[in-house]
């Protein structure tokens, strides 16, 4: 007779397949709601089985993942590729990217001009 299926916390996991450079910055993406599970938003103590979904949002960018493996502790970058199966979609090509404009920083609040023309730039011409 099996016991129950291995399962951890989720902002172990998180950790432990290198998404995250420390547990305190998985932890603070939990609660922050950058992290969901299944569909819904994750505590940093929800556990997590071989099978979840798990959603991420790091640096700026979506990261889905299945959970294949448990992991608790930090493991080398192979075995943490092999303990997830990775569905993200790929990264914006550069050309997008350079062409997203950008505030010089400490240029302060964008002036309403300044933020209607980056809604028209972004395909919001009429936002809420």
């Amino acid at each position: 007779m099996s016991g129950p299926p291995p399962s951890t916390r989720v902002d172990s996991w998180i950790w432990a397949v290198r998404l995250t450079k420390t547990r305190s910055q998985a932890a603070s993406a939990c609660r922050g709601g950058h992290v969901k599970v299944n569909g819904t938003p994750a505590k940093p103590a929800q556990h997590v089985a071989p099978g979840d979904e798990v959603r991420l949002r790091v640096g700026g960018r979506d990261r889905i993942v299945e959970v294949v493996t448990v992991l608790s502790k930090r493991v080398g970058p192979p075995v943490a590729a092999a303990a997830m199966i990775d569905r993200s979609p790929p990264p914006p090509p550069r050309e997008v990217l350079a062409s997203i404009p950008l505030r010089d920083r400490g240029a302060g609040r964008p002036t309403k001009r300044e933020r209607r023309d980056t809604d028209r730039l972004r395909g919001r011409e009429n936002s809420p």
